[in-house]
């Protein structure tokens, strides 16, 4: 039997960032509208300042602050009011000392004015006078030009997925229209004979097609798009077409099952039947995953997953994430939560681990509760919210202890 020359984790992404080094530089124009969750191709620089001009922030009258300068319950200043803003149009008229003009939120400063008083500390004592019973410092109640953001700052940057909030950013700077990166085309093929489709009819000895649905799902959520989906025999020959047939439609290619040494491993063999095609790792010192395949072909990136789902979605999210995030010159987006571990975990000699877990919450605080399965069992993928990673250099974790999950 074939032994595996395993690599760490580290250096496997590594050898993905040294196998592809051309960027990916395909993009599109959109509407904002259209651009929740794409990512941004370039950096995107504010056209304006905003606010475009000096407003306030609260309901009140705006005034000279040193005109309050001393103001009290036992002893207010009194103001001459000389106008009022309307909201929507430019403020008119100017204030001079001893007077005060009203103003509500969000309306435009009039010139002269360096501070507005709430109208709570605020009396009306007739249509042209009013009582002011507490000072206001320069700048008090104002958010001035520019404040928030300044001409040519940068709002977004190249590789950030936009969420909504950027989407209401975008709108307040006027910006209709945004580049992002075409999406990267991912393809997803199934293999083994015991393999059918999730929704035909299912005879004995075989198995719903799950793999196919969860990796175009996490595809998904990392910002490619399905270009193919495949189910395929455990034969060579239809295997190598498929492969072939997936190369021409897409960037990615994403096998599972067929990665284990065997009689039916085929997918290394396939892929290096392919013209130009070569595999540079065949076997990772983890687990689950620990005979995962990474391979090249006309440039581009081919993985062999573990057949099993939960294996499946651990190497998608520490393998094939990290090379999509890399073409879309994306940072680090696992999203992390710290938790104390609800019982000792042990963990493979000489592999880093990887420990599904589901997440309890305790207290106002987290526990992490392993969750101990065959990985070929759906229960550990539906139960699955994150994992932990345990070093090869570490022996296990002890329960109580703080650990890192990385949530799917």
């Amino acid at each position: 039997m074939k032994l595996l020359n395993v690599d760490t984790s580290d250096k496997v992404r590594k050898k993905i960032d040294e196998s592809f080094t051309d960027s990916y530089d395909r993009w599109e124009q959109i509407p904002i509208g259209q651009s929740l969750g794409r990512i941004a191709f370039e950096d995107v620089l504010s056209p304006i300042e905003l606010p475009q001009f000096s407003r306030s922030v609260v309901d009140g009258y705006a005034v000279l602050s040193r005109d309050t300068y001393g103001a009290g319950e036992s002893m207010p200043v009194f103001l001459d009011v000389s106008g009022h803003v309307e909201m929507g149009k430019a403020a008119e008229g100017k204030v001079s000392a001893g007077e005060a003009i009203y103003v509500p939120t969000g309306a435009m400063i009039p010139e002269g004015a360096d501070a507005v008083v709430m109208i709570e500390y605020v009396e009306n004592l007739d249509e042209s006078t009013v009582a002011v019973y507490t000072p206001v410092a320069p700048g008090q109640g104002i958010i001035q030009k520019g404040d928030d953001v300044e001409l040519d700052s940068k709002v977004l940057s190249k590789g950030e997925k936009i969420k909504s909030r950027d989407i209401g950013v975008l709108s307040a700077l006027g910006i209709e229209y945004i580049k992002v990166f075409k999406k990267l085309r991912l393809s997803v093929i199934s293999t083994g004979d015991e393999i059918v489709d999730s929704f035909g009819e299912v005879q004995y000895g075989q198995i719903r097609d799950i793999n196919t649905h969860l990796i175009s799902a996490m595809a998904e959520e990392s910002g490619a798009e399905i270009s193919l989906k495949l189910l395929v025999p455990d034969d060579f020959s239809k295997l190598r077409e498929a492969i072939g047939q997936a190369l021409k439609m897409s960037d990615i290619v994403v096998l599972s099952g067929g990665s284990s040494v065997g009689a039916k491993d085929m997918t290394a063999k396939a892929i290096e039947s392919i013209e130009g095609g070569q595999v540079f790792v065949h076997g990772v010192a983890v687990k689950p995953g620990k005979p995962t395949i990474i391979g090249r072909a006309g440039g581009k990136a081919l993985f062999g997953l573990p057949g099993h789902p939960s294996s499946a979605m651990v190497i998608y999210k520490v393998f094939v994430d990290h090379l999509i995030r890399k073409y879309y010159y994306m940072s680090e987006d696992t999203v992390y939560i710290q938790a104390s571990c609800g019982e000792n975990i042990h963990s493979a000699p000489g592999k880093e681990t990887y420990q599904p877990v589901e997440l309890i919450e305790r207290d106002g605080e987290y526990e992490a509760a392993p969750i101990y399965g065959k990985s070929a069992a759906i229960t550990t993928v539906a139960r699955s919210m994150g994992y932990i990673r345990i070093s090869e250099n570490k022996e296990g974790v002890k329960k109580g202890e703080k650990v890192r999950v990385a949530l799917f």
